[in-house]
């Protein structure tokens, strides 16, 4: 079964709404850096594990440069 696009989206697009019900109006900075960092770990990781754990093929299907996956796999600390 292959997924739309949109259903990430639509999760997302959810969960922000959630969280700004959540806050009840308090104020709120950083919104992009805080869901970009909760996004590409897992993101890493299921792609990693789609790949099988072949980092030139990971690096591919995320359309980044290997170098970069390597040092985002440390970051997270989902290195080997």
């Amino acid at each position: 079964m292959t997924r739309e696009p949109t259903d990430i989206s639509a999760c997302v697009r959810a969960a922000l709404e959630r969280y700004f019900q959540d806050l009840e109006g308090e104020p709120v900075s950083g919104i992009y850096g805080m869901v970009m960092s909760l996004v590409e770990k897992p993101m890493i990781a299921v792609v990693m594990q789609a790949a099988d754990g072949n980092q030139t093929r990971a690096a591919e299907m995320l359309g980044i440069n290997r170098n970069t996956l390597r040092r985002k796999l440390a970051e997270f600390g989902l290195s080997e």
